[in-house]
């Protein structure tokens, strides 16, 4: 294998492909990289088995072949070479040698036979989205994931694929968020998935760089094929990324019955401001005493924090509002996380009483459940 690349497009390939890795591993291929070379590009595909991803970089390949390398050192490397021209030459006893300027490495690679392959399926089920629809989706629910590994099935987001319509729901038990939105085209098929959390981070931090994004899945995996462009919208040197990973398998609780059917009141507000005052508030709350408390009275709402430990805070901001008087209690992090979430100038909040939750909701198909605390008066 022999071939001529850019320094820089070498290493924002490996950079792609390199969260992946974990970074202790009992199988030692678990920690390299597999580079394919064939005709212009590259293929480089890392695995955890778990969760797998590949992506392909234009290359001057002049002898085609493949190998795998530590990823972690070989990012290192080519990051620190001194010129943009990087020689690549393969040989016959598994040793890399790389060249560019000065400077000259031999790295040992592992037999490419000994590399899990990225698994292939049946597509049982396959949608296509506009990424940007899908990055935004992905920002508004996945705070709200649970980290309770006790509670596996609740350690995702929830994708329903219904009526032409894809919702995305994460709960950990005190809060839920979710949002949908219209897929395009004849969407009569219908399937539902629950994508584990480092899954969901991953395809967060590698959408958004192109128009579509194609998810096909079945009842145990499912795979993301997104387009990469550059800035002026064209093919970039990283064309395309397939991430493919396992799902968590069980049935995702019926959120349905979690959103309370009716709300007696609903009150406007400036998300930011609703944001930056909850944010204040919560500066002299502990880890004791975790809790904030909005009074909500005639045309006005005060958010007040205290702890034995800090002391009081109090914030005011005015509201349309001309019901009966109530005070609910919130943990200020289930409140702040969706305001930080969502980029809408107003969001809606909606409420009963001190014992029942409040709904953080916008315009366009989102909503966010709290359950309250109990507050002293």
């Amino acid at each position: 294998m022999k071939f001529k690349i850019n320094k820089d497009h070498f290493s924002q390939g490996l950079q792609q492909v390199l969260n992946v890795v974990g970074t202790r591993s009992a199988m030692p291929i678990l920690g390299n990289v597999l580079i394919e070379a064939s005709t212009d590009h590259l293929s480089l595909t890392t695995t955890n088995l778990d969760m797998g991803i590949r992506c392909r970089i234009t290359a001057e390949v002049s002898k085609e072949g493949s190998i795998t390398l530590p990823v972690r050192k070989l990012a290192t490397i080519v990051k620190e070479l001194p010129q943009q021209e990087v020689h690549f030459e393969l040989s016959s006893n598994k040793q890399a040698k790389i060249i560019s300027g000065g400077s000259s490495f031999k790295v040992m690679g592992i037999e490419t036979d000994e590399f899990p392959p990225l698994p292939s399926f049946e597509n049982e089920h396959v949608f296509k989205l506009e990424q940007s629809e899908l990055s935004s989706m992905l920002k508004s629910v996945s705070f709200a994931q649970s980290s309770d590994e006790n509670r596996y099935i609740l350690n995702g987001v929830f994708f329903n694929f219904e009526n032409g319509n894809l919702s995305l729901v994460a709960t950990d038990g005190r809060r839920l968020a979710l949002t949908n939105c219209e897929l395009d085209g004849d969407s009569a098929d219908k399937g539902n998935l629950i994508l584990p959390a480092k899954t969901v981070a991953e395809i967060e931090r590698l959408i958004g760089k192109g128009e579509s994004v194609k998810i096909a899945f079945n009842e145990r995996q499912v795979a993301f094929e997104i387009s990469i462009e550059d800035s002026e919208g064209n093919s970039g040197l990283i064309d395309q990324i397939y991430l493919v990973s396992k799902i968590v398998e069980g049935n995702f609780p019926s959120y349905e019955k979690v959103i309370p059917q009716e709300t007696e009141h609903r009150i406007k507000i400036e998300r930011e401001l609703f944001l930056e005052c909850v944010h204040r508030a919560a500066l002299v709350t502990s880890e004791k005493s975790n809790s904030i408390k909005l009074k909500i009275s005639k045309n006005l709402m005060e958010i007040m924090g205290s702890s034995s430990e800090y002391g009081e805070s109090h914030e005011s901001m005015g509201i349309s509002y001309d019901g009966p008087d109530v005070q609910i209690g919130f943990n200020p992090i289930f409140l702040q996380e969706p305001l930080r979430a969502l980029d809408h100038d107003e969001i809606f909040f909606e409420f009963k009483d001190e014992l029942s939750p409040g709904i953080i909701k916008t315009l366009n198909q989102f909503l966010c459940v709290i359950m309250p605390l109990r507050v002293n008066s």
